[in-house]
């Protein structure tokens, strides 16, 4: 369902259409469209979105599903208002923002997900523990991971779990900026994606 911010069908959404706060993460464009792609939604999917920062994944994902429900979950007040500012300019409905953090607050959602989204989160371990207990057989998990102990505990929670068709992968984005009167490419800060699934 276009936008009037964003007509297209695609995402994509360039990330200087988002309303930002100073010090908030936000995944940058060429990322989201990695973790989107790895979710493999479908128009009525039930996805959690742990640690939503500026509350992109939330909007693209509330754009392209509109059958579907999305929970964003944000520990910080602040920032869940941020979420909720961005949903209201793209006129997203279908996104319950939760004020919490996981995994405690994931404990009382009322729906169970078919996809999760983690992009955050200071104990990694509990969150996927508590999400996989939760996640839909045949679901799609997505976390990401911007250090090499971040990599290291989702890579064991995924062997723990049993996590299937895992997928990783890295991305390596050059942007072209203008400094000056010259134009160069600058390095957005490469981070790690895996994906799988939940087989019984």
């Amino acid at each position: 369902m276009p936008s009037p911010l964003w007509s297209y069908v695609t995402p994509g959404i360039p990330d200087d259409l988002f309303e930002r706060l100073p010090g908030i993460p936000m995944s940058p464009r060429e990322v989201r469209l990695l973790l989107i792609s790895a979710l493999r939604l479908k128009a009525d999917s039930v996805l959690w979105d742990i640690g939503a920062g500026t509350g992109t994944i939330p909007v693209e994902v509330g754009l392209l599903c509109p059958q579907g429900r999305i929970f964003a979950i944000e520990r910080d007040e602040e920032v869940a208002s941020l979420i909720r500012r961005n949903c209201d300019r793209f006129g997203v409905n279908n996104v319950e923002i939760i004020e919490g953090s996981a995994p405690e607050c994931l404990v009382g959602l009322s729906q169970n997900p078919q996809r999760v989204c983690i992009e955050g989160g200071r104990s990694i371990k509990l969150i996927l523990k508590e999400v996989w207990q939760r996640l839909s057989s045949e679901g799609r998990i997505v976390a990401t991971a911007a250090s090499l102990e971040g990599l290291y505990q989702i890579s064991e929670s995924f062997a723990e779990l049993q996590v299937r068709n895992i997928e990783v992968v890295q991305s390596a984005v050059n942007r072209l900026e203008k400094r000056g009167t010259s134009q160069t490419f600058a390095a957005i800060d490469p981070i790690f994606v895996l994906s799988g699934e939940k087989l019984d």
